[in-house]
């Protein structure tokens, strides 16, 4: 795998709010399908890939928009070894939901997901890339960088004012109450009866229901908290072995394994940050 396959991610610690993520070539690029706690937006810069999201799976195109709500079971992989390349910014959902409402968009200050999950609009596309590479130029101030992040997205929240979706159908109590138990205890090693006697469900009516409500199985659903945990924790700058350790894991190549699974990145890419690298990584992968 050559250099330009691995993924660049770009933090800033000014901007807590936003993360970009940048890869060049991705014919090798694989995500299980995963979630995200932040709202997500892409653009597929070269190539094609494949895009599964809300149980349909689609064809992704160079100058295609990508639109991932909060909490969204998802995942996009190349096509055949075909060329692939992207960009993913990566936005706090509680930021995204006060710009919303600041510009006039929610009558609440509460998160309400948008229905649109591809665009394929070139201005929308051309707008997206110039915002993404402001943000990877190192020659760029801070005050630039936060005005192109604010207006690109609020422009875009007012295009899609009008494909907010219906609110998600709540999942019944007890599975609430299991989603909780499990993210309570994402660090533990949790049996399925418990989860069984937790709940009142049979374990096959369990499965079944939790993923059809939150769309992984328990067990996927406490690794997918863990990776996001580990993530949290890899951007403070926790040593690898440490944060294995911390949210769950055996072993650092477990995690590692795992994180790459469901992120397309090793803990050690991620952990790396563009054009500023933050925090030191020397020596621990």
């Amino acid at each position: 795998m050559n250099g330009s396959s691995k993924p660049q991610f770009w933090r800033d610690s000014r901007m807590p709010y936003v993360e970009l993520r940048k890869v060049i070539n991705g014919r090798e690029v694989c995500y299980a399908p995963h979630s995200h706690t932040q709202w997500s937006l892409g653009a597929i810069t070269e190539g094609q890939s494949t895009f599964l999201y809300r149980g349909n799976q689609l064809t992704l195109n160079e100058g295609n928009l990508v639109v991932i709500n909060p909490h969204s079971v998802h995942a996009c992989n190349p096509i055949k070894d075909q060329p692939w390349g992207y960009l993913m910014l990566y936005i706090d959902t509680d930021w995204l939901t006060n710009l919303r409402y600041e510009a006039g968009l929610l009558d609440k200050p509460h998160w309400e997901d948008i229905m649109t999950a591809t665009m394929s609009d070139n201005g929308w596309y051309v707008g997206f890339c110039q915002m993404a590479d402001c943000l990877l130029r190192s020659d760029r101030e801070l005050l630039e960088k936060q005005t192109t992040v604010v207006e690109y997205l609020t422009a875009l929240m007012h295009e899609l004012s009008d494909q907010t979706a219906q609110p998600r159908i709540k999942a019944p109590d007890k599975l609430q109450a299991v989603a909780e138990y499990v993210k309570a205890n994402a660090a533990l090693e949790v049996s399925l009866d418990s989860l069984c006697e937790l709940s009142g469900y049979s374990p096959g009516h369990l499965i079944r229901s939790f993923k059809h409500h939150f769309g992984l199985t328990p067990h996927a659903y406490q690794i997918n908290y863990r990776i996001q945990y580990g993530q949290r924790e890899l951007k403070r700058g926790k040593p690898i072995a440490e944060t294995a350790v911390n949210v769950g894991f055996a072993d650092q190549p477990h995690f590692q394994r795992t994180f790459k699974k469901l992120l397309a990145a090793t803990p050690m890419q991620y952990r790396q940050s563009l054009p500023n690298h933050q925090v030191d990584t020397t020596g621990d992968e």
